[in-house]
Formats: C-alpha cells, structure tokens, sequence
C-alpha cells in the first residue's frame, strides 16, 4: 500500500487496543535503547502502553492498523508519563531505577519550554512501513492542525535522515551539544532544530 492511503488520526479517545499498538510502534522505533530492560518487545509494550499520553500523540493508521506515531508534548503535557511502580514490576529494580534516571529527563523536555511551543518527541514508524513517507506525513499533519506558534525538537548527531526530513520541513539548527556518555550512548553531540509556525494567529 501507498502513503496516500495513510490516515493522520489524534490520539486521543482511542482504545486500549489502539494505544498498545501505538506502544508496540514505539518500542520498535527505539528498541535499541529500550531492549536494555528486556529484548521481549510484548513485554516492553506491556509496560509502556499504559505510560502513553493519548493527548499527546498523533497517529498514522492504514488499513486499521498503526504504522507511525508522533508527539508533540508542551509545557502542560508529557507524551511518557513515568511510572516507576510499574517499571519496577516490569523490569526489575535495578534496570528500572536506572532507566527512570535517564528517561525522566528525556520525557519532562516539553515542560522547559515557554507557553505556544510544542515540543516534536517521540517519531515512529513501524518495520514494515519504513522509507515510506510515514514520519513525513505525521509531520505534515501535526505542523498544519496542532495550535503552536513554534515547534522545537532535538536528535542524535547520528540521525541524518531525520535531521534531512526536518530541515525540508522548514526546521533550522540552532546549535550543537556534547552529548555526557556519548561514547556508551553511540553519538557525540545532540542536534536542536526549531520552525516558526506559518499561521501567525497561533498562541
């Protein structure tokens, strides 16, 4: 199937059904760092689809199905609230007590932003829908309907196609940072890019 047949659909108000496939296409999407707490992806979505904030998501769906995901969380709203009770159970408390460090940190990015900026977090797409346009869409999608007046994101200096797609999307680099641990973490610096919103109506 084609990216025309994509529909970009809002998270909220889906069902718990809905929100594990959307867990299932985030844990593939970020498998490489998330397979530290367990290489069982059912296990991983298990413990993760309840952390999603629906409010914050949009989805890419075809054929029923969903094949991309994308956030964009803001100072009010997290796209992962943590849950370290349920990590705990999930992965144990060595594993889950280092992976709530690291990711508290990663997930609470919106909030240090001000009032009309969102915060672009969490770009999926599944396996067998990659090199297909998906994140492209979503991007679309998100950038035309959701009220920011300027949008902010961040990624690994690793990431050339995503920094490429952001770039052809209107984002510019503002700067450059030395990533702490980069050498275990597999990239050196983390790349900030932000777009201004076209509609100057947006608050």
């Amino acid at each position: 199937m084609q990216t025309d047949q994509l529909e970009i659909r809002p998270m909220s108000g889906c069902s718990e059904s809905v929100r594990r496939e959307a867990a299932l296409v985030f844990i593939d999407g970020f498998y490489r760092e998330l397979s530290f707490l367990s290489p069982d992806r059912d296990r991983l979505a298990d413990a993760f689809a309840p952390m999603i904030n629906p409010d914050a998501f949009w989805l890419a769906v075809r054929g029923g199905a969903v094949v991309g995901i994308l956030a964009c969380s803001d100072r009010t709203k997290q796209a992962i609230r943590l849950d370290r009770e349920r990590m705990r159970r999930s992965f144990g408390l060595l594993k889950s007590s280092i992976a709530y460090r690291v990711m508290k940190g990663e997930f609470e990015k919106g909030r240090l932003h001000p009032e009309g900026t969102g915060y672009i977090e969490c770009v999926a797409t599944s396996s067998a829908s990659r090199r297909q346009g998906v994140a492209s869409r979503l991007l679309d999608h998100v950038l035309q309907h959701a009220p920011y007046r300027r949008y902010v994101l961040d990624l690994m200096d690793t990431n050339e196609p995503a920094r490429r797609l952001y770039a052809k999307k209107g984002f510019v680099e503002t700067r450059r940072v030395k990533e702490p641990f980069g050498g275990i973490k597999g990239f050196k610096e983390r790349v900030y890019m932000e777009k201004t919103a076209l509609d100057p109506a947006r608050k």
